[in-house]
């Protein structure tokens, strides 16, 4: 252990601490993006973004119908339905997809709550690859219709 004075210690904290590691010769320690995320943990992520989505889309709305007045997003939806149904089709999408791997996630986290037998690292990663796959070819079935 080194022993510091305080004049030294004082010095000692005002520098950089790049600058200190650099003269040191020593790496900084690692920044988490160089660490792989288990399925696991993205599918948590995701279902607290998509969480986030459908507030914000719902205050999106409540928004638009407060300030333009009472019908204003049932226009707003009728003017992207008449873009066309490339534009439509996304457009659902967009909406299906944070409202269907929300609810799945939910279920899922249901499941595990009242079945917590299904908490081992296999099938966690199984029903998390599920919830994705799922998701997406719920929602996309969703925008077609």
């Amino acid at each position: 252990m080194t022993v510091l004075s305080k004049q030294s210690g004082e010095e000692y904290k005002k520098q950089n601490y790049n600058e200190r590691m650099s003269k040191t010769g020593r790496p900084v320690s690692p920044h988490v993006t160089i660490y792989q995320f288990p399925i696991t943990a993205l599918t948590s992520i995701a279902n607290r973004v998509t969480g986030c989505m459908l507030s914000f889309g719902a205050a999106g709305v409540g928004a638009i119908e407060l300030i333009n007045g009472n019908g204003a997003a049932l226009q707003l939806m009728q003017d992207i339905v008449n873009t066309g149904p490339v534009i439509t089709s996304v457009a659902k999408f967009s909406v299906a997809f944070p409202l269907v791997y929300h609810y799945l996630g939910g279920a899922r986290h249901l499941a595990w709550d009242h079945f917590p037998d299904l908490l081992n690292t296999v099938s966690v990663q199984k029903a998390s690859f599920v919830l994705a796959g799922s998701s997406v070819v719920i929602s996309a079935g969703m925008a077609l219709v």
